[in-house]
């Protein structure tokens, strides 16, 4: 059972307003003060190699005893730690295909910061997007890496993405192994990216040996912590996350914080053009073809990983830690009440429970649901626990269109950990 309270919460994976289609509001003291509401403990900075954003880094971030960043402008209900990261496009040609990756680097502090932005500057613009786009090789980026530093982690981002991932169907990889090559034992975890949950990558052998982690890849301050890292304790320093991210055996992981896979915009295949769902047994009878238009469809992360699948697992593994799968807290109030996540009813009963009955991640994990009732009413808590049973109902997201996810869209609600996909 996955617990947020006394632990570490983790999420490495954010942008800052620097980033092309994220909201201006992404600056650190306004991240901290979410991501302390949310209940992160440890928070990527995202995007240091922009010149903008690290000077502003280097500006408003002191570093503490344990070696992460405190920004020293924050107003937060509980401390809120940065570590440096960034994710960085990828996009070249590598054995007769174009390949498009993304990456997350995460560096000890910010003098390898320094030089990594320095190095990457000789080959690419660096000001043109808080996440760079570089003509360079996966491999070579990370070669480049570690000669600035071997202490620095190197992460495949959302690895099933389609367009934009070390695995995806459009432009990825069978295997890491054929991406770095003899490099491969210094990717040492991956990110399983929104469309995905751990149990699609436990089916997947050759992926035992590293570390699956969840971010949030978050856009916006409302989105921080939708998928998470739980960490045992609370004090760690830099030295002691590089081992515990990089070691499946070092049972520091408590689990991961999950979207609901069948939500993100790639889980099902499709063409949203033609507003064509598919699920991966109808498009392999389709032969890969939209039926409305003759063009190739997108195929999505649940098909692609089940191509890739060579067992089939219907329990975790002893060797893998739990996951939980949460509806943010806003979305879950909309719902209730029947009006916009941002509306100021919503905000009122948001604030009825965060902070003074926890964190929004207590609330939604580990809070008592009498306690969330006497807070607010008895729906808010039936609504919490509905999401806790997996009580939902999910129209899947496909090609670049979100899932929806609804509370009340059957006659009651289904079994308990069971949930209802519609495609």
């Amino acid at each position: 059972m996955i617990s947020t309270i006394g632990n570490t919460v983790l999420d490495l994976h954010i942008h800052s307003k620097f980033s092309r289609a994220c909201s201006k509001d992404l600056l650190l003291p306004n991240i901290a003060a979410a991501a302390a509401r949310k209940g992160i403990t440890l928070m990527g900075t995202g995007d240091f190699t922009h010149p903008g954003w690290f000077a502003m880094m280097e500006q408003e971030l002191t570093q503490t005893s344990s070696g992460f960043y405190e920004c020293k402008a924050a107003k937060t209900v509980r401390p809120v730690q940065f570590v440096p990261t960034v994710e960085i496009a990828c996009i070249y040609k590598k054995n007769e295909k174009v390949r498009r990756l993304h990456v997350l680097v995460v560096a000890p502090d910010l003098s390898v910061v320094r030089k990594i932005n320095i190095a990457l500057a000789a080959i690419g613009n660096l000001k043109a997007d808080g996440r760079p786009m570089l003509g360079l090789d996966a491999k070579r980026l990370l070669e480049i890496v570690l000669s600035i530093s071997e202490a620095c982690m190197f992460i495949p981002a959302h690895v099933w993405t389609p367009w934009f991932s070390v695995f995806g169907s459009k432009s990825g990889f069978d295997s890491l192994e054929e991406c770095f090559e003899e490099l491969t034992p210094y990717v040492t975890a991956i990110e399983t990216g929104l469309s995905s949950d751990p149990q699609m990558n436990w089916q997947i052998s050759h992926l035992d040996k590293v570390t699956l982690l969840s971010n949030s890849d978050a856009h916006s301050l409302d989105n921080l912590g939708r998928e998470a890292t739980v960490l045992t304790g609370m004090d760690w320093t830099y030295d002691a996350l590089r081992h515990a991210l990089s070691n499946t055996q070092s049972n520091k992981i408590v689990g991961t914080i999950e979207f609901y896979p069948e939500e993100g915009k790639y889980h099902v295949d499709g063409h949203a053009m033609c507003g064509v769902r598919l699920l991966p047994d109808e498009t392999r009878q389709l032969q890969g073809v939209c039926p409305k238009c003759g063009r190739s469809v997108t195929v999505g992360v649940l098909s692609r990983a089940s191509q890739l699948a060579d067992r089939m697992v219907t329990e975790r593994p002893s060797s893998r830690p739990d996951y939980v799968s949460i509806v943010p807290l806003r979305e879950i109030l909309s719902e209730v009440i029947g009006v916009g996540k941002h509306s100021k009813a919503v905000a009122r009963i948001y604030e009825q429970l965060v902070p003074t009955v926890g964190t929004e991640f207590e609330v939604l994990i580990d809070a008592p649901l009498a306690r969330i009732q006497a807070a607010t009413s008895p729906a808010v808590a039936d609504a919490v626990n509905r999401v806790r049973r997996g009580a939902v109902t999910i129209t899947p997201g496909y090609d670049g269109i979100f899932g929806s996810i609804s509370l009340y869209g059957l006659e009651g609600p289904p079994g308990p950990a069971e949930k209802t996909i519609f495609g």
